[in-house]
């Protein structure tokens, strides 16, 4: 099983996203992928589009207060993930109509579609956990995030 802490370059956690909308969050995660060095400034836009794109064929909001926006790039050579959290709750459409706390913005490299299911897998794994959707909500700074992602790779009790 993949690990969390492989996804997830350790600065690419937002904790509290500032953003009130869907889009603003995506562009807050797309931002730290790009600090991180998880993905190159020049595919900031390209995979923005691509995310964006995603969301207007089906929201990527699943309920429980999570969202898991993603995108496959050929500009990107391995998994990687951003973690946001918002103390307000994002509108990400949800099929349970309920505000979104949990964003986890997964990019992919276009011709591994196995590794994008792995990362899928751990990441789902852990989201259904009310235990960690609550862990993660209480989290107030990216290092407390972190922490919860530690926690959770080293554990199965989460």
């Amino acid at each position: 099983m993949m690990k969390l802490t492989e996804i997830v370059p350790k600065g690419a956690v937002v904790a509290p996203l500032l953003s009130l909308d869907r889009d603003g969050a995506i562009n807050e995660l797309i931002s730290v992928l790009v600090s991180s060095g998880a993905c190159d400034e020049s595919m900031r836009d390209p995979i923005r589009l691509r995310v964006l794109e995603r969301e207007r064929k089906l929201s990527t909001g699943f309920g429980r207060g999570v969202a898991v926006p993603h995108a496959k790039h050929t500009g990107t050579s391995h998994v990687s993930a951003a973690v946001g959290v918002s103390q307000r709750g994002i509108d990400f459409s949800s099929p349970d109509k309920q505000p979104v706390y949990i964003v986890v913005l997964l990019l992919s490299p276009e011709h591994s579609p196995e590794e994008h299911l792995r990362a899928m897998e751990a990441v789902f794994k852990h989201l259904s956990k009310d235990s960690f959707r609550r862990l993660l909500r209480q989290a107030q700074s990216p290092e407390e995030v972190w922490d919860v992602l530690l926690s959770a790779d080293g554990q199965s009790l989460l």
